[in-house]
This record gives structure tokens, C-alpha cells and sequence, in this order.
């Protein structure tokens, strides 16, 4: 159906070779001969912070709680999707009793990546099995990376991604206003493979319309030029580009003005393992309306509607259109009652200031056991 082209380029492998050499040296020579003294010093083994993609923020949030310490660190965090430290690194920072935490996030698989996905997946499973502690990021996670990992020995949790509820929260003025078109979100960095996630939205929308509902789809984040390109045909061929709007990349910090602008989420994305932009989206009091796959309906719960959906690991599959209107529809009619358990759902199980303890008493009690 949408079958996604994500083999690696050769100069990509090439640059991350490099990287992950320099990496590796710099590891053997700033890693301690002792964890005993300056509390809890995190080295992220080369991951970047940013604003665009799942990993990037979360090593941004995770920065902003636990700076970085380059040097004399005593807890390597890792990140499934940034597995830059090789096998002989690995081994050292074990040797030297440097503790090792890995966030589990998704896995490789052919249903959406059309290369050496058996490879990807082994490159991921070093770290996934020599860790001392895993954070999955949600059940779902957990089963991925036991279907392609490999059964893990070890300590290990669910604990789903954050988000901070006093920055991310439902405006003050009220959401829905008389006479104006009820608005759907849709976030993200969305490349070509991933326009399945547009195509499936826009088409629900018109349908939706064609049903009696007012309603426009709002698209924010950074989107490939062609499925940009894409996206305004099918809303010209649909009848309703002036419903369709594409406004751009945003950074984190202007993200709650996006979310405050909506009245609704719609995340169609097909085995997505715990969008922090749905935890977004809940926090700033946006219903969820969401293909019923990956993790999301465990971070959704009651606060949303839940699409049927293929289940497939061989290739990726939306939500039929229809479904999607009807949902769409659905969820206008109850927008309040949504919406508040959105809120209430966001600030009692995904605030942050819970994810910041729970990864500080795994810091301190790994360290202490091996000080």
C-alpha cells in the first residue's frame, strides 16, 4: 500500500562509520575511573538535541533535566534510535562498571523500512542487551523489541515520553467560537514515505464536509517539498483547498500556540510507537482522533477516537476515509468532554516532573550499586 523507501545512502553509512569511530575514542578516553563523586553526570553517546523528530526532542528535554557531561560521566544513556557506540565501546564502559541505560523506542521492520532492516535492527539490539536498565516507551515497544530483538535479560520498565503541562496546556479563551470551522491538527516532520499519513487526512476532511461538519485541517511541521506538492493537488482535486492549510517547520518553543490553535488532533501515522506529539496534543487539551495501532491508543485512552487499522508489520496502512470523517465528526460532537479528559489524562500520567523522577532514581541507584 504505502511502502516506505528508507535504505541508507552509501555516504550516510560512511558519515555515520565516522561518527561512530569518533565517538568510540572519545569514549574509551573520558570515561572515569570512578563514579563515586558528583552526583548523577549523563553522557547521551552522541545524540544531538533538536526541534524536528521524536529522538531529537527528547534528548533536548532530556538535556534540559540532566545536562550533558562530556567528560568523567557516570551513566551512559542511549537512545534505540541513535545506537552510535560500537561493541568494543560497550564493552569498556561495562569493564570500567560505567552504568548504561537504553530508551527503547520503535524497531526496525519491512512494513517501513525498505532496506537492511535485519541489520538496523542489530546495530539497535547492542545496546538494547548489554543495558543495565531499559526504558520502553510503551507496551507496544516492549513487544516490538522482543518480536525483533531478541528476549532481553535485565532490568527494565515501560515509562512513556513526557511532556510539560505548564508549558503545553489548552488556552485560556475558548477553543470554539461561534460560526468559526472546527480545526484539525496535524504535525510533524512528514517525508514522502510518510504522506500516506496527509493523503488518509485529507481525504477523511472532505468526506467529514461532505457529512455537514465545518471543519478545516491545519498541517504544521516540516513537510517534503513533492508531498507539500502532493497535498495542494489533492485538496484542489477534493474540492476543498481553502479547508487544507500548510504553515511550516515551528520550534519546541513555538509549539503550544500551534496546539492552542486547534480544536482536535488526528494522528494517522501507522505503528507509531509514542508520538510525543500526541502527548502534545493531550496536554494542551486537543482531543485524539488516531489510527488504533503502534502505542498511541495507550497514551490516547478515553480522550479520543480510535480508527480500525491493519495490523501489519509488512507495509503500512491508514484508516479508511470514511472511518476517518465519521470520526472526525464524532469527535466535534463531543469536543468538551474529549477535551477535558485530554487534559486531566496528560497532567496525571505524562507530566514530566514523573518522567524526570523516575529516570533520576534509576541514575542514582545504578551508580550506587556500582560506586
Amino acid at each position: 500500500m504505502y511502502r516506505a523507501m528508507l535504505h541508507d545512502p552509501v555516504s550516510k553509512k560512511i558519515l555515520r562509520w565516522g561518527w561512530s569511530t569518533a565517538l568510540a575514542v572519545h569514549a574509551v578516553f573520558s570515561m572515569p575511573f570512578s563514579n563515586r563523586a558528583g552526583g548523577v553526570r549523563v553522557f547521551y553517546g552522541g545524540a544531538r538535541p533538536g526541534d524536528v523528530g521524536g529522538p531529537l526532542v527528547k534528548v533536548k528535554r532530556l538535556r534540559a533535566l540532566f545536562p550533558e557531561r562530556l567528560w568523567r560521566y557516570n551513566v551512559v544513556y542511549v537512545l534505540s534510535n541513535t545506537p552510535y557506540l560500537p561493541d568494543f565501546a560497550l564493552a569498556l564502559l561495562k569493564l570500567r562498571g560505567v552504568p548504561i541505560v537504553h530508551n527503547q523506542n520503535g524497531v526496525f521492520y519491512p512494513g517501513w523500512y525498505d532496506g537492511d532492516w535485519q541489520a538496523q535492527n542489530r546495530r539497535m539490539a547492542r545496546t538494547f542487551h548489554k543495558a543495565d536498565h531499559v526504558f520502553f516507551q510503551s507496551e507496544f515497544c516492549r513487544r516490538s523489541a522482543e518480536k525483533y530483538l531478541g528476549h532481553r535479560e535485565g532490568a527494565g520498565e515501560v515509562l512513556y515520553n513526557a511532556v510539560d503541562t505548564n508549558f503545553y496546556r489548552p488556552t485560556t479563551a475558548p477553543t470554539l467560537v461561534g460560526g468559526q470551522a472546527y480545526r484539525f491538527l496535524l504535525t510533524g516532520k512528514i517525508d514522502n514515505h510518510l504522506f500516506y499519513r496527509i493523503d488518509s487526512s485529507v481525504r477523511g476532511l472532505a468526506l467529514a464536509v461532505e457529512l455537514g461538519l465545518d471543519a478545516v485541517l491545519e498541517i504544521a511541521g516540516w513537510v517534503a517539498p513533492d508531498a507539500v506538492a502532493r497535498t495542494m493537488a489533492l485538496a484542489v482535486e477534493l474540492g476543498i483547498a481553502d479547508r487544507v492549510r500548510l504553515s511550516g517547520a515551528y520550534t519546541q518553543e513555538q509549539a503550544p500556540a500551534i496546539y492552542q490553535s486547534a480544536d482536535a488532533y488526528i494522528m494517522t501515522k501507522h505503528n507509531d510507537p509514542c508520538p510525543n506529539t500526541v502527548l502534545e496534543a493531550l496536554a494542551s487539551g486537543l482531543p485524539v482522533l488516531y489510527s488504533d495501532t503502534g502505542g498511541v491508543g495507550e497514551l490516547v485512552g478515553d480522550a479520543g477516537i480510535g480508527l480500525d487499522c491493519v495490523q501489519s508489520w509488512d507495509e503500512p496502512h491508514a484508516p479508511d476515509p470514511q472511518a476517518i470523517a465519521q470520526g472526525m465528526v464524532d469527535i466535534a460532537a463531543k469536543h468538551d468532554d474529549y477535551s477535558r479528559i485530554a487534559r486531566t489524562r496528560a497532567v496525571e500520567r505524562f507530566d514530566i516532573r514523573h518522567w524526570e523522577q523516575r529516570h533520576g532514581e534509576v541514575f542514582a541507584r545504578l551508580i550506587e550499586e556500582r560506586a
